[in-house]
């Protein structure tokens, strides 16, 4: 299976709705919408198939990376979305995504590294808080050992750069599995032909904030990929 194909699927899970914003679970493998990076992608992007299911058009109130499953916050109407992008901005969100990387990564830490933009060739300030959250050890060889390792994190992002999780994961050594840009091909291809897993093993969990408009206090969850249960069972891992 080629990694950039989209998964079929003929709805979208919505996760919360209301008169404002509509929230939902994104698929792995799905744009936001067209852009300068996607310029390449020819498939449907999730503003235009949330069009078609909800038969409304919707417009993000911030990224969320295609290849990244998970919750992403869509308003109804364009003329709120500044003030939905004002909780990103003021950091007045709180955003939880996991992640499954190469070996065993430190009980917790942070994460103080510049990203660079892939396009102007800049660096700019990144910071990330992460917590591992289960670990396990396998009796399958990846080059260059006879064994592997890995752990599951959790991963707060402090801003929001472009990759920074996938870009700030590899800086230390800890790529995510799946990650065909930034990660260890050795061991994306053993989740491939072991467990039939081929997506990138990042998922944005959860927003938590408080609704601008109806001042209700949220926090919603994104259930995970079928990958991720598949290996929640097999490695015997859970977020209790």
């Amino acid at each position: 299976m080629n990694t950039s194909i989209q998964p079929t699927i003929t709805r979208i899970e919505i996760i919360y709705e209301d008169d404002f914003i509509v929230v939902v679970n994104k698929p792995n493998n799905f744009i936001i919408h067209e852009s300068h990076y996607a310029r390449n992608i020819k498939e449907i992007t999730l503003l235009e198939f949330l069009k078609n299911q909800l038969g409304y058009s919707v417009y993000p109130a911030h990224r969320l990376d295609r290849k990244t499953s998970g919750v992403i916050l869509l308003l109804k109407d364009k003329k709120n979305v500044n003030q939905f992008q004002e909780l990103f901005t003021s950091k007045n969100i709180q955003k939880t995504y996991y992640a499954i990387v190469r070996g065993f990564s430190p009980a917790k830490g942070t994460i103080d590294s510049p990203v660079k933009n892939d396009d102007t060739g800049i660096y700019k300030d990144a910071l990330t808080n992460f917590e591992t959250r289960n670990t396990i050890e396998l009796d399958i060889p990846v080059h260059p050992y006879n064994s592997s390792r890995y752990s599951l994190i959790e991963l707060h992002p402090k801003t929001g750069r472009m990759h920074q999780l996938r870009k700030h994961m590899n800086k230390t050594n800890h790529p995510i599995v799946g990650d065909y840009k930034y990660g260890d091909r050795f061991h994306n291809r053993m989740f491939e032909t072991q467990f039939d897993c081929h997506y990138l093993f990042l998922h944005a969990y959860s927003l938590t904030f408080t609704h601008p408009i109806t001042k209700a206090d949220l926090h919603l969850k994104a259930k995970f990929p079928t990958d991720w249960d598949k290996l929640f069972t097999e490695f015997n891992w859970s977020l209790k």
